[in-house]
């Protein structure tokens, strides 16, 4: 249920903008506290299903100020469009990594 939800969310960030549809942006996943990447396992197949680059970042956990730099080093490296999204802590993670970078289109709080 909690991955249905989340793939909802995600999917009305994506879907709900023409821009979005039309470039397929990068999906960046940004998992919370005592979590790992492997937690958007299922998130990643519906959404690479549909056609999207998908990155699912493995958050260091090291405090919010240090992951935001680890984060926006990742968003850096990419050069599409990017929806960037994040669950419970990796919300605030995804709030400082995004700052600067113009090709975040979209924060997406799971």
């Amino acid at each position: 249920m909690k991955i249905l939800f989340a793939a909802l969310a995600i999917a009305s960030a994506l879907f709900g903008n023409a821009y979005a549809q039309a470039n397929k942006p990068t999906v960046v996943l940004v998992h919370g506290a005592f979590a790992d990447s492997s937690s958007w396992n299922g998130v990643v197949k519906i959404l690479e299903k549909d056609g999207y680059s998908v990155v699912a970042v493995a958050n260091p956990l090291r405090g919010v100020k240090s992951d935001a730099g680890y984060v926006a080093d990742i968003l850096g490296s990419i050069k599409s469009p990017v929806v960037l999204v994040g669950h419970s802590y990796g919300g605030s993670v995804i709030s400082d990594a995004a700052e600067g970078h113009t090709n975040v289109k979209a924060l997406v709080y799971v």
